[in-house]
């Protein structure tokens, strides 16, 4: 099956499953009746060269960890819909690793968390981004008068650039505490 059939089918199906329905259909010689129903087509020349017409190429960095790499990622109606590999980056120098390759489903899935949840009752319930920080910051404070500054521990990130980390370290400083560590030593 060509890519083309591909994007003709339901747009839900996944990589897995479209390679086993591949397979069952080679398999069964299923693949050339198909093909010959029409339902697919030779991509023109424009479709090829531009499939997203009025996308634009944005510069951006990978957020998978620290390092740095470089993407451009194809923007259309403010939607990720490409990605390439930025090949004059002086970080990754034209390269990514698996986690950067990804990004883009990452971004794009329809199960990541979008919205501040809490557990009430048994159930996740969405609230406010004003709700959620209140609560962080309400728990935090009743620690610190409770317990003291250092009972809390801060763990930062390996997606933290260096500004991040700096000011993850000063928010540790303000709260009262040395306790900081690195998700990168655990």
């Amino acid at each position: 099956m060509s890519a083309n059939t591909y994007e003709t089918l339901n747009a839900k199906v996944g990589r897995r499953s479209f390679m086993k329905m591949a397979a069952v259909a080679s398999a069964f010689g299923v693949t050339s009746s198909f093909a010959s129903t029409k339902v697919t087509r030779e991509a023109t020349a424009e479709e090829v060269k531009n499939p997203f017409p009025g996308s634009k190429m944005v510069k951006s960095i990978c957020t998978a960890c620290s390092v740095g790499c470089g993407v451009i990622a194809e923007v259309q109606n403010g939607v990720w819909v490409r990605q390439e590999v930025a090949t004059d980056h002086p970080v990754s120098l034209g390269g990514h690793c698996c986690k950067g390759a990804d990004m883009i489903d990452m971004v794009r899935s329809e199960v990541r968390l979008k919205h501040p949840m809490v557990k009430k009752g048994g159930k996740w319930q969405r609230i406010s981004w004003d709700e959620a920080l209140d609560g962080i910051a309400n728990k935090l404070e009743s620690l610190r008068k409770t317990s003291g500054p250092d009972s809390a521990m801060f763990l930062g990130s390996a997606k933290f650039n260096t500004e991040q980390s700096y000011y993850f370290r000063k928010f540790a400083a303000m709260f009262g505490t040395n306790n900081i560590d690195h998700q990168a030593r655990i």
